[in-house]
């Protein structure tokens, strides 16, 4: 039964966290996870998060947290909860954790917690929908700027100027409104 409820898309970010506890302390450290994980779920802005565990013991752990927005998750990793967490854990670990924070094209299409991924057919139209405009809108509205400094018009730089508007524009300010706008469709179950 359809309702009017809307769907909430926030601009979705990841981060892919990497830990090597040593050989010894394994046990100690998953301890340490069954406790870090529920806190930070309760986190503000928090879509939930995977444990990869390594298949030898040279391999890190591998932690990806999924966050609603880059603000929440910077919140979170910088908050002084997890601070004394990471402190905790340090002395189980070979060396440094590293983090990676993931925002942008792969993360379009991060769908809410509780539906299925997009389907690729409907990722590919919504992408190639905002695309195809800008590819000719783009270069028209430069190419005052093309005829004025000849410079830019030499092909790589008027490629490379035009592509990285047209990249900064889908990744910041249009899939972001784009997908929220769409999401009833793009996360519709099928029929």
């Amino acid at each position: 039964m359809p309702t009017n409820t809307p769907i909430e898309i926030d601009s979705a970010v990841t981060t892919i966290i990497l830990q090597h506890p040593t050989k010894e302390q394994i046990q100690a450290y998953e301890n340490w996870l069954t406790e870090i994980v529920p806190i930070a779920q309760a986190a503000a802005g928090h879509r939930g998060v995977n444990i990869i565990r390594p298949h030898e013991a040279s391999q890190p752990y591998t932690i990806v947290i999924h966050f609603d927005s880059e603000a929440n998750l910077r919140a979170w990793l910088e908050s002084d909860t997890r601070q004394q967490l990471v402190e905790k854990v340090r002395p189980l670990l070979n060396s440094e954790e590293t983090i990676e924070v993931k925002t942008g094209l792969e993360f379009w299409f991060t769908p809410p917690q509780t539906r299925k991924s997009a389907p690729a057919y409907k990722q590919f139209l919504i992408t190639l929908s905002a695309i195809f405009p800008l590819s000719i809108l783009v270069p028209w509205l430069l190419s005052p700027i093309f005829w004025a400094v000849p410079f830019l018009a030499i092909p790589l730089v008027k490629a490379f100027l035009t592509s990285g508007i047209i990249v900064s524009l889908m990744t910041f300010v249009i899939m972001p409104r784009y997908v929220r706008l769409v999401a009833r469709w793009l996360f519709a179950n099928p029929k």
